[in-house]
């Protein structure tokens, strides 16, 4: 990529970020308008988990393939290709005339996604070379997510209360359609020197892993045991089968060699803990709110900008904390305020009183605010340039997978808590399970952000680095005329 001027670079960066902003709106716009779809389309909890699921799921398994390929034909391609397709399957989710249909279009929607985040991601990486500058980017780019948090349930709740559930999805379309044109016209191509080859089997390998893991986990509470362990089984299968093939490929879909690196492999369990977070407790508090307190959607909007707007203003001051003084800081009050936030709903029934309430969401979302720039920061530095979009689309999996489990499990244990009876009943008792499990995602960020950026771990990533590094190198050629 050839080198480019400050303000470009600045163009750049804001037409990736649109790329993000319509990505990350999506779920939170669609989060609140669940108990609108469930209504319309009388959709079951499991119903409800699918159609936010079946995006994140597919997003998740091709997120890494899609990096790679950026890499190998051309970054500007592969990401003007993921605004069409994410732009059309968006048009057709405001078409979907059953939860079925919605479902399926919400996986097209998906498959462009998947062009978009880890390819801009690669892209700002190439475009921002200077490591303090690069994380400045990076705070900038994890603002927009609290950005998407803070407008998706104001603007989710207008739509939903004022035209329905449908128009959530028009709001993609001029997004998409100015994302498109402004990277054909500003967004220079680049492609790595030496990008791998593609995986089919490794592919294949982690969809049947996702795929399988995640039926299991939604349809346990409403199946038998026979219908669900079959599926259980497969994802163990396909688990073991990825961590033998994957090694004996000198190209493979999921490099294994990156998780040398105790930084690297801290940073991927951290993006899923604290996205699984983030999955829950969006699905919890939306429907708490709406179908036990019975609000509207605009007020529940109202209701969780506690929870977005310290997630935007302390996005980019992590960035800023993370290029001046590294990851450490930020992860342990990204840790310590989610574990805080649910041990509010775990021990004190934070959902039974206004100011608990309160104090859990502002809690969470400057919990959630800090953790995003030392997440990507960390998967992307260090690694060879020529496998940016391999390194970042890891990270973005992480991010997909915990979200998707997130709504999986604790879909299921409100699932299995509530039964037949209604949620105004029990809603309360059935989410304390899923609380605790919000916990342990807290405290696991805090205790990984403390034993994954000392001098131990920063040297086991400088020595993954460096053997990168040369075994990317062609060996030199020796004898005679050498």
């Amino acid at each position: 990529m050839p080198e480019l001027s400050h303000g470009r670079r600045m163009l750049v960066l804001a037409i990736c970020c649109m790329s993000l902003l319509i990505v990350s709106l999506d779920n939170t716009v669609l989060n609140v308008a669940l108990p609108s779809l469930q209504r319309e389309l009388d959709a079951s909890t499991s119903g409800l988990q699918w159609t936010i699921d079946a995006y994140t799921l597919v997003l998740a398994s091709l997120l890494m393939p899609a990096g790679s390929t950026a890499d190998r034909i051309g970054r500007r391609r592969v990401f003007l290709s993921g605004l069409v397709v994410f732009t059309l399957g968006s048009l057709l989710c405001s078409l979907a005339p059953d939860l079925n249909w919605l479902v399926v279009f919400r996986m097209v929607q998906a498959v462009g996604g998947s062009m978009l985040n880890p390819v801009a991601m690669s892209i700002i990486t190439n475009t921002f070379t200077d490591p303090r500058e690069r994380a400045r980017a990076i705070g900038v780019w994890g603002a927009v997510v609290g950005l998407s948090m803070a407008a998706g349930p104001l603007v989710g709740g207008l739509l939903v209360d004022s035209v329905g559930w449908r128009s959530i999805f028009w709001v993609n379309l001029p997004v998409g359609l100015a994302a498109l044109l402004l990277t054909w016209r500003f967004v220079p191509e680049s492609r790595a020197p030496r990008a791998r080859r593609p995986d089919p089997v490794g592919q294949v390998l982690v969809i049947a892993l996702f795929g399988s893991l995640t039926y299991a986990i939604i349809e346990a509470p409403h199946g038998s045991w026979l219908s669900t362990a079959p599926f259980a089984a497969l994802a163990a299968v396909a688990l073991l089968a990825l961590l033998r093939y994957e090694p004996r490929r000198p190209e493979p879909l999921i490099d294994l060699r990156f998780f040398r690196s105790a930084p690297f492999s801290g940073a991927t369990v951290i993006a899923v803990s604290a996205f699984a977070a983030l999955g829950g407790f969006l699905f919890l508090s939306t429907l708490y709110l709406q179908n036990v307190r019975g609000l509207s959607a605009l007020e529940a909007g109202l209701w969780m900008l506690p929870m977005a707007v310290p997630t935007f203003l302390c996005a980019p001051l992590s960035g800023r904390l993370v290029g001046s003084r590294g990851p450490r800081l930020p992860l342990l009050v990204a840790g310590g305020a989610m574990t805080v936030s649910g041990l509010l709903f775990a021990l004190f029934e934070a959902e039974t009183s206004n100011a608990t309430l309160l104090a859990g969401y502002v809690l969470f979302g400057v919990g959630f605010g800090f953790v995003n720039a030392p997440i990507t920061n960390t998967a992307v530095s260090g690694m060879p340039l020529s496998q940016a979009g391999v390194a970042s689309a890891v990270a973005s999996t992480s991010r997909q997978l915990g979200q998707t489990l997130g709504v999986a499990v604790l879909g299921a244990v409100l699932a299995a808590g509530v039964g037949s009876s209604s949620y105004a009943d029990t809603f309360v008792t059935a989410s304390r399970p899923g609380w605790w499990i919000l916990t342990a995602c807290g405290a696991g960020v805090l205790t990984l952000g403390v034993l994954t950026t000392g001098p131990w771990a920063r040297a086991t990533a400088e020595r993954t680095a460096r053997r990168l590094e040369s075994e990317e190198r062609p060996p030199r050629r020796t004898g005679v005329g050498a």
